[in-house]
């Protein structure tokens, strides 16, 4: 990832680099989405303004919201990497990249939602009725309901090497991945991680769902 990211890079190869590992975790995740709906693939297949509104939505919002969680978490790596005595580890993961993600994920929806509602009318031209749907729009993206779940999760994708280096760096769960051959042990550890974080934000939006029914 050192090679990828790193502070004293040209800005417009560090970008060049974001966007690709943003499309590698954007797309699956995309096609993930769109066979699990029922009917919407057919319905994409169809062509016609569904995929039209769908793909010009997808490259007008959902790109750039994974590019910029993305540029934010890796400009945060490099940072933290650009100083010889320090590495990557799991805390920085759990301290520092889930919670920029998430947060800068909620943030990103709350500015589009009040500038959609002051430029193009919507939500009845209310900034407090576009903040009012930040929160259960945010509840469905964590089960993965609506096409901003795609988003939420595409970047903890797009953020798997990380995870792969941090794993790496670990004192302990470094050790037992290489009990494995070449890097799967890395790679295995990595994809629990992601896993841990989808189970948590799964548990953390059903537990908003609980108390707003309460």
């Amino acid at each position: 990832m050192r090679k990828h990211f790193a502070i004293n890079m040209p800005a417009l190869r560090f970008a060049r680099n974001t966007l690709v590992f943003s499309l590698l975790g954007l797309i699956p995740v995309l096609l993930a989405y769109v066979i699990l709906t029922p009917g919407f693939g057919t319905l994409l297949l169809g062509g016609g303004p569904p995929l039209s509104r769908f793909l010009r939505q997808v490259v007008t919002n959902g790109l750039p919201v994974v590019f910029l969680l993305n540029y934010v978490s890796f400009f945060l790596f490099a940072w933290i990497v650009a100083t010889p005595d320090r590495s990557y580890k799991l805390s920085f993961i759990v301290l520092a990249d889930l919670p920029v993600r998430v947060l800068s994920f909620v943030g990103l929806h709350a500015l589009i939602y009040v500038l959609s509602a002051d430029w193009f009318g919507s939500f009845g031209g209310s900034r407090a009725s576009a903040l009012r749907v930040v929160a259960p729009t945010l509840v469905r993206s964590f089960l993965f309901e609506n096409i901003s779940g795609v988003y939420l999760y595409a970047t903890l994708v797009s953020a798997l090497p990380l995870y792969v280096t941090a794993v790496e760096n670990s004192e302990g769960l470094g050790q037992l991945a290489k009990a494995f051959p070449g890097r799967s042990g890395s790679v295995l550890f990595a994809f629990v991680i992601f896993a841990f974080y989808v189970i948590a934000m799964t548990a953390f939006a059903a537990l908003l769902v609980w108390w707003g029914k309460a």
